[in-house]
């Protein structure tokens, strides 16, 4: 049985990457790929769930972690085709030409943000977490003029031709942008690691041939041109996910945990400690975790995805 045409609908931060991997996959596969974009989370029409409600083709989609999951919670996506591609992390970008600011410190960071008329950032995952995370915690929300325009493409638009100082965003948006120099990656202690996924959609008539690509974009081949985009390719651990290797069991509990009631959560810590009494340090440790993760899922998503296991 012959494979038809792919639809693809993708965000921004794969875009670089994906743009150099398509052509061979198409030579190599002899698959053709129709791409459209969209944003991986947020409000408007372009949002790639918004498209997919109105009915936009699409068998395959590729955006942020985040976005997947919220169309995998709307069971938009077939049961385990989904996949982790590539990480990346957020950066500045000024306009080209101009001198670069030292972004090395969260000091450095914060002054920078306080002293720009015009902070420039996605209104996609990225942006959210700005807004909602970073900017609050460093006491500056309401200090700074942080401007969420629909699509990262926006962002660097608006630096070229001088409608903002700076932006943040993911770096694989900066260093393929025209006008745009990248100035540096945000400090370790303020840092937001992106992943991004793909998955086939649900309903596709085309699950062959876009299990093919998926496969593609995930395989060592791609790895170089992936890394040259300003992304870190992300080694598969079983159905795309990835695990510390901590102790005994704790990939499990971990996937569990964040999602489970209290009271559930505590009965079953109580039941093991019954029946597991000589592993009652172990099981203290995975308890501090598992609270860890709950109250720090962002602290617990940079531990993960810096494991070495995972990349």
């Amino acid at each position: 049985m012959s494979i038809g045409a792919v639809n693809v609908l993708i965000s921004g931060g794969f875009s670089g990457a994906y743009e150099q991997l398509l052509p061979e996959f198409e030579r190599t596969s002899g698959i053709k790929v129709t791409t459209r974009s969209g944003a991986s989370q947020g409000t408007g029409p372009q949002t790639i769930a918004a498209q997919l409600a109105r009915g936009v083709p699409a068998d395959v989609v590729i955006l942020s972690r985040e976005g997947l999951g919220e169309l995998m919670a709307a069971n938009g996506i077939v049961a385990e085709t989904d996949v982790d591609l590539a990480r990346v992390p957020l950066g500045v970008a000024v306009r080209a030409g101009t001198s670069k600011p030292d972004v090395s410190t969260v000091v450095a960071v914060k002054q920078l943000l306080l002293k720009a008329k015009t902070v420039a950032v996605p209104g996609s995952t990225s942006g959210i977490w700005l807004r909602t995370e970073l900017f609050p915690r460093l006491g500056i929300a309401e200090k700074i003029n942080a401007k969420a325009t629909p699509r990262g493409t926006h962002a660097t638009e608006m630096i070229a031709v001088g409608g903002a100082d700076l932006a943040v965003m993911p770096v694989s948006e900066i260093l393929h942008a025209a006008g745009v120099d990248f100035a540096g990656s945000l400090p370790p202690e303020i840092q937001f690691i992106q992943v991004f996924s793909a998955a086939v959609v649900a309903g596709s008539k085309e699950l062959e041939g876009s299990k093919r690509l998926i496969e593609f974009l995930a395989s060592a081949r791609a790895s170089e041109t992936i890394r040259k985009s300003g992304m870190e390719p992300i080694r598969r651990h079983g159905a795309g996910r990835c695990y510390p290797n901590l102790i005994p069991e704790l990939g499990d509990v971990l996937e569990r945990a964040p999602q489970r009631p209290e009271a559930e959560r505590i009965a079953d810590n109580e039941r093991m400690n019954d029946e597991r009494a000589d592993e009652r340090p172990f099981l203290r440790l995975q308890q501090h975790l598992v609270e860890l993760i709950n109250h720090h899922p962002f602290v617990f998503r940079r531990a993960v995805l810096a494991e070495d296991n995972c990349g």
